[in-house]
């Protein structure tokens, strides 16, 4: 039999044992917990009317995240992209949000991309007041005044106004001065939106709009549209366009030989690589707004290496080549959310928010700030002409040789050709 004494030793042995087993496992646990990643969540585009650029967001999120993660994460954590294709259907976006938030337990909100999309979204992303950084909408905030939105979109404190100002400031610069305008816009949030902006800035110019119509998202045929536009003799043509519809308006403008001084406006489409190469010499002559363009004006830090990565990794994988329209502020977007969140070193979202109002944020997109309803502080959207534009060629767009900015001063690398009836033989 055991001794009391040795008893009370070999129970005091069994016990310390337990409690140092208890303290190793609830270490254990803590640590496990503290390396949980945090998860990033968003909806994209991968199908459907607007996916050729948000396949090139996540593809940049996706480089984001990687670069991230080989820093060391957040917060000493690993970061985790969270996604679902909305199919460019906004009437899919509040149940991924609400999926993404209530479901999957996100941490930190990005996006969606388009004003489609954003603008579905923002009840949701309301509803559970979290703060997200919208992709390239047009003033989507303007309905709603949500402190915790933010638009990765440099229309800047114009708002609609920015997505067809540099385009009627050149044409007013130009003798004799155009009198007359037509607007073309699909039937959605965002042409809506841009062709209002076109609207009010043609008024502030004494312009008449001689033809001014919305087309259903549905249509396919664009000659009809087109022959329209030409019989009210218009000196400017205003296109709000989506990747299809671009290629058929290009397309339907080249078959009727469309005779104006102007053409162009916001054709969304010619923002994607492959469609550039795909209508070739069909741009020649069309001015056309753009977010990001291969300038050395444009050259910010870190945007060399993303761009490089982004275009070694591009090869085979069905996405935009190049990548210059949508990857740098996809990019600059995480840039964003990653400063803010190490900066207050907290996942609240309403200190994110905070944080996000009152400071300037070095990307690779370049310094951003952001003013009233989270659009930037200050504009930088460029207008650019095509010319000189020939077949099948896809180094011709690796810089701005064949696609001359404008617009504005700061940042011109070329004079307009005018009027569009000349430009286009360019």
């Amino acid at each position: 039999m055991l001794s009391i004494n040795r008893f009370r030793k070999l129970f005091c042995a069994i016990v310390a044992a337990a409690v140092i087993g208890t303290l190793s496992m609830l270490a254990a646990i803590g640590e496990t917990r503290a390396a949980e990643p945090i998860k990033v969540g968003f909806s994209v585009a991968l199908t459907g009317q607007v996916s050729p650029n948000g396949k090139q967001i996540l593809f940049a999120l996706q480089i984001w995240r990687d670069d991230l993660n080989a820093q060391g994460g957040l917060l000493g954590r690993p970061v985790e992209l969270v996604y679902y294709d909305d199919q460019s259907t906004p009437a899919n976006v509040p149940g991924i949000y609400a999926k993404l938030i209530d479901i999957d337990k996100v941490d930190l909100l990005i996006g969606p991309y388009s004003s489609n999309m954003i603008a579905a979204a923002m009840p949701t992303i309301m509803g559970k007041n979290m703060t997200t950084i919208g992709m390239l909408g047009l003033a989507v905030n303007r309905q709603f005044h949500y402190p915790r939105y933010f638009c990765m979109l440099p229309t800047g404190p114009d708002g609609i106004l920015g997505f067809s100002k540099g385009f009627f400031e050149l044409a007013m610069a130009q003798e004799p001065k155009p009198t007359t305008v037509a607007i073309v816009a699909i039937d959605s949030e965002f042409a809506i939106a841009a062709s209002d902006g076109a609207r009010e800035n043609a008024k502030a110019y004494g312009l008449k709009v001689v033809y001014d119509q919305l087309y259903p998202p549905t249509t396919m045929e664009f000659t009809s549209v087109m022959r329209a536009v030409q019989a009210s003799k218009p000196d400017l043509v205003f296109v709000a366009s989506y990747p299809p519809d671009t290629v058929g308006i290009v397309r339907a403008a080249h078959e009727i030989n469309l005779d104006a001084k102007m053409f162009g406006g916001a054709m969304i489409g010619l923002l994607s690589t492959n469609i550039k190469v795909q209508l070739g010499p069909l741009l020649n002559g069309i001015v056309n707004h753009e977010d990001f363009v291969p300038s050395p004006t444009f050259n910010f830090p870190g945007v060399k290496e993303l761009l490089d990565k982004y275009q070694q990794r591009a090869v085979g994988q069905g996405v935009d080549p190049l990548g210059y329209g949508f990857a740098p502020f996809a990019y600059a977007a995480g840039q964003v959310i990653a400063t803010a969140v190490a900066n207050t070193e907290s996942l609240d979202h309403d200190k994110i928010a905070i944080y996000i109002h009152g400071h300037t944020f070095k990307t690779v997109a370049g310094d951003i700030a952001f003013g009233k309803d989270g659009e930037w502080a200050k504009a930088r959207m460029v207008f650019t002409q095509f010319r000189n534009v020939t077949a099948n060629d896809i180094n011709q767009f690796r810089d701005t040789t064949r696609d001359a900015i404008l617009w504005p001063l700061e940042y011109k690398t070329g004079e307009l050709i005018y009027p569009y009836s000349e430009a286009k033989k360019k």
